[in-house]
């Protein structure tokens, strides 16, 4: 596979075909019951460190404006949920996915919601720019992804952010296998042909590089999201290169991954192999690239990126400095702590529960716990370093303190809220160290 185009693969007609694809399996599957995602986001905690996520350096509001372009049956009105003081607008060219999203907007009476029927190339038509944009799942499938990443681009405030995924190749490698059966036989997204692929799959060779997906993805035995993954009329992905590669010519800059551990040679069984210092010592895209091709399971990237010319404070977080002793560290809402069959010397293992690796979990020490323990989401690092510490600590509290936040930032087990000045009794240049 070159590294200058990504995986791109294309049915007959796909250009016109796409439309006809998602109004007769419209995807997501569409649903009729909001309530147990409504209870999810109630919590301010969740949404705040969300936020975050997003805007390390700006401070916590809920009346952002928010685009969901290409919205599918129900991803605006979950937003529109999620954050009802906000302003949300969905865009699909989809008929049946903007019905379906209607639906839920008058069930839920989502005052704060609006949709249009609109293709992703056309979003200027809106005659309005957005706080945040929410493309997932969704440029991959234009006929010019480019175009549709420059549109939202075009759209999106200077101090914007936008959340954009896209297919990643090495751990489709058996969709595109079997989207390629279905083109030499020519297999037709149509109600028989879904079952009978359905059926065919059942017989599967063990070993198939799609067995892990059909296993372990359980939304492949309803015929839209098997319909979308090797039927789809027009589908790429693309490597970490190409991921950069396609944000810089759409006007963007990288932030950060959504979840960051799979990516970095920091965390889980990557940071034990013998190259992990020699890819650490890497730029930070080539660290991710390496990581890509040595995990060779990831089936899609999801990051964070804004626009080049971005003002003011950059949003990213760093541990140069002592600027880190100012952040306010906000534990993520997905942590399950484990203090059961532990491996020698931890207290405990953080486990963030949307990481599909296994082996992507987190043990710390008493010290660390103590550490961890103190996060309440307000005060800074600098304020939790004051606490005392074990006298058996042998490191300073600050080289701990650096360290361990570092680490439970890149484990996704917290964000931040970053204030550019260190707060407590300790001094910059007791901090510089």
């Amino acid at each position: 596979m070159s590294q200058e185009e990504p995986h791109h693969s294309t049915f007959p007609g796909a250009a016109e075909e796409v439309r006809d694809f998602y109004d007769r399996y419209p995807y997501p599957r569409p649903i009729d019951s909001l309530e147990k995602y409504r209870r999810l986001w109630q919590e301010r905690p969740r949404r705040r460190a969300d936020y975050h996520l997003f805007w390390p350096a700006r401070s916590y509001r809920e009346d952002h404006s928010i685009l969901i372009a290409g919205c599918g049956t129900s991803q605006a009105a979950k937003h529109a949920l999620r954050w009802p003081a906000a302003q949300v607008t969905g865009i699909d060219f989809s008929a049946t996915s903007v019905r379906c999203t209607e639906e839920l907007k008058r069930k839920y009476d989502l005052s704060n919601l609006k949709i249009h029927q609109l293709p992703i190339e056309r979003v200027s038509e809106l005659g309005t720019t957005f706080d945040q944009i929410v493309c997932t799942g969704v440029l991959h499938h234009l006929a010019d992804p480019d175009a549709g990443l420059k549109a939202l681009r075009g759209v999106l405030k200077p101090d914007g952010a936008m959340h954009l995924m896209v297919y990643a190749p090495y751990g489709r490698t058996g969709i595109y296998m079997l989207q390629e059966f279905c083109r030499r036989l020519g297999i037709q997204a149509t109600d028989e042909g879904i079952r009978d692929l359905i059926a065919a799959l059942g017989s599967l060779p063990p070993g198939h590089p799609l067995e892990p997906l059909l296993r372990e993805s359980p939304d492949f035995g309803h015929e839209a999201a098997l319909a979308d993954a090797l039927l789809h009329p027009q589908d790429r992905a693309y490597s970490v290169p190409q991921l950069f590669d396609f944000i810089k010519r759409g006007g963007l800059t990288f932030g950060r991954w959504v979840k960051q551990a799979p990516y970095t040679p920091h965390c889980g069984v990557i940071a034990k192999i013998p190259q992990a210092s020699r890819m650490s010592q890497l730029p930070l895209e080539e660290q991710y690239a390496a990581v890509e091709l040595f995990r060779g399971t990831m089936v899609r990237h999801s990051a964070i990126v804004y626009r080049n010319d971005f003002p003011g404070e950059p949003q990213w977080v760093g541990f140069s400095g002592d600027a880190w002793l100012g952040y306010v560290p906000i534990r993520m809402s997905d942590t399950l702590w484990v203090q059961e069959r532990l491996p020698g010397g931890a207290a405990a293992v953080l486990i963030n529960q949307t990481h599909t690796d296994r082996d992507l979990f987190m043990p710390i020490d008493s010290s660390e716990k103590c550490l961890f323990d103190a996060i309440d989401g307000n005060r800074s690092i600098g304020d939790i370093v004051e606490r005392p510490l074990p006298s058996s600590q042998r490191k300073s509290q600050l080289d701990l303190a650096r360290s361990f936040f570092e680490r439970l930032w890149w484990y996704d087990q917290v964000v931040f809220h970053v204030s550019l000045q260190p707060r407590g009794n300790i001094s910059p240049a007791e901090g510089d160290r």
